[in-house]
C-alpha cells in the first residue's frame, strides 16, 4: 500500500447550505476545503455512492476531478451492498460510480459495510469475485471492505476472503476499543493477525469524541491544554499497528484544519498520553444512562429475542457523546433482530438482570431515542 500521510478526507459529513437536506452541499466551502487539504501534502478522499444521498461523488468530482490532474489524489468508493439483487449489480453500480466520480478508474473499491445480513448479499451476488474482476481488467488499483460489526463475523469472513482483499476498513476509536460489544481492539487484532493493512473510519465516533465536557478530559488536558479533542482521537488510531490510512469527515476549515496540523507534526501516543486516555474513558462510562454489565442473562430469557445489552450499549454511547453513529448501529442492529418496540413487557428478563435493572422501562428509553 502507498502511504498518503496518513489522513484522509472523508466525503460523508461535508458543508451544508441547509443543514435538513442532505443533497445540499456547500461546493464553493468544499473547494476551499479540497485546496487547502492538498496544498498541506495529502491526497486521499473517501466517498460512497449512498453518502449525502447519492450527491458526494458529485461533490467531489466538482472539487477534485474537475480542479486537479487524475494522477495527483487518490479516490476510494463503495459499492452500496444493500441493493445488490443479482451477480449484474456489481457492475451496474460501479460504473454509476465511475461516471459520477468522473474517472475511469478508482483507487480503492470497497463492498460498502459488510454485516451478517448485507455479507450475504455480497456472497449471492459475487462481490468478492467482482473486485478481483476489476482488479485484474485495472479498473481498481485496491480492493477492500468496510465492516461494523462483530469479531466473530469479521473473523469468518477473513478467513474465507483474506486473498480476495488489500485491505479492511474498521471503526476503530478510543471509546470502543475496550468495548464490550463493539470490541474494536479485538477486530484490529483479527485484521492485523491476516496482515492486512486498516483504513480507520469514524476515529470520532461520528463526532461524539469531540464534545466532551472537561471534566472528563481534565486528563487529556493536564498534558496538553492546547490539543483539541479531535486531536487525541485522531491520534489513537493512527498509533494502532497496521493502520495506513485514517479518515475524518469535515464540514468546516476549522475542523479541516486542525486535523491537518495533527497529521503534519504526527506523534503517536507515549505511555502517559495512553493512560489518560484509558481515564477518561473511564469518566464517559461512568456516568452511563443504564448500568449494564452485558452479561447476557436477560437475553436468554427474553421471549422477543430482544439484544437488550447490545441496545443499552448504544443507549449509553448516545448520552455520552451525542454521536450519530450509535443511531446508525441501531438501525443495523434492529433490523437485523427484534427491536426494542417490540417489548411486551413480560419481566421475565428482570429477574435475571444481576444489575437489577427495570429492563422494560429501559427499553422505553431505547425506543424513544433511536425509534424516532
Amino acid at each position: 500500500m502507498e502511504d498518503e500521510r496518513l489522513f484522509g478526507f472523508g466525503l460523508m459529513r461535508l458543508p451544508l447550505k441547509d443543514e435538513n437536506n442532505q443533497k445540499s452541499i456547500n461546493q464553493d466551502l468544499l473547494n476551499e476545503m479540497v485546496d487547502y487539504y492538498i496544498q498541506q501534502g495529502f491526497n486521499y478522499f473517501d466517498t460512497s455512492y449512498a453518502y449525502h444521498e447519492e450527491k458526494s461523488e458529485e461533490a467531489f468530482r466538482k472539487a477534485v476531478v474537475e480542479r486537479y490532474p487524475r494522477e495527483s489524489y487518490h479516490i476510494a468508493d463503495k459499492i452500496p451492498t444493500w441493493l445488490l439483487q443479482k451477480e449484474e449489480d456489481n457492475e451496474k453500480f460501479f460504473n454509476i460510480m465511475l461516471e459520477r466520480n468522473g474517472v475511469d478508474y478508482l483507487d480503492y473499491l470497497l463492498i460498502h459495510n459488510i454485516n451478517e445480513n448485507w455479507g450475504k448479499l455480497a456472497e449471492k451476488t459475487k462481490s468478492f469475485e467482482f473486485l478481483q474482476k476489476m482488479k485484474k481488467e485495472g479498473k481498481v488499483r485496491f480492493v477492500g471492505f468496510s465492516f461494523h460489526d462483530t469479531p466473530e463475523l469479521l473473523e469468518k469472513v477473513l478467513e474465507k476472503h483474506h486473498e480476495d482483499v488489500d485491505f479492511v476498513q474498521l471503526e476503530l476509536n478510543y471509546l470502543d476499543w475496550e468495548d464490550p460489544q463493539l470490541q474494536a481492539k479485538k477486530c484490529h487484532e483479527i485484521a492485523q493477525n491476516y496482515n492486512l493493512p486498516i483504513i480507520v473510519m469514524e476515529p470520532l465516533k461520528g463526532g461524539g469524541l469531540v464534545n466532551l465536557s472537561s471534566e472528563v478530559t481534565e486528563e487529556l488536558e493536564k498534558i496538553n491544554p492546547n490539543a483539541s479533542q479531535a486531536s487525541w482521537a485522531l491520534r489513537f488510531a493512527a498509533s494502532q499497528d497496521n493502520v495506513f490510512m485514517v479518515l475524518s469527515g469535515m464540514n468546516s476549515m476549522e475542523q479541516l484544519k486542525d486535523n491537518c496540523n495533527t497529521f503534519k507534526n504526527f506523534k503517536k501516543l507515549s505511555q502517559e498520553e495512553e493512560t489518560a486516555l484509558t481515564k477518561t474513558v473511564d469518566k464517559i462510562r461512568k456516568n452511563m444512562a443504564v448500568p449494564c454489565s452485558y452479561c447476557n442473562y436477560c437475553v436468554e430469557h427474553c421471549p422477543e429475542e430482544i439484544p437488550i445489552p447490545t441496545y443499552f450499549n448504544l443507549l449509553n454511547n448516545r448520552k455520552q457523546t451525542s454521536g450519530e453513529m450509535t443511531d446508525f448501529y441501531y438501525t443495523i442492529k434492529s433490523g437485523e433482530s427484534t427491536p426494542a418496540s417490540e417489548c411486551i413487557e413480560c419481566g421475565e428478563c428482570i429477574d435475571y438482570c444481576t444489575q437489577k435493572i427495570n429492563i422494560p422501562e429501559m427499553l422505553k428509553l431505547v425506543v424513544e431515542t433511536f425509534e424516532k
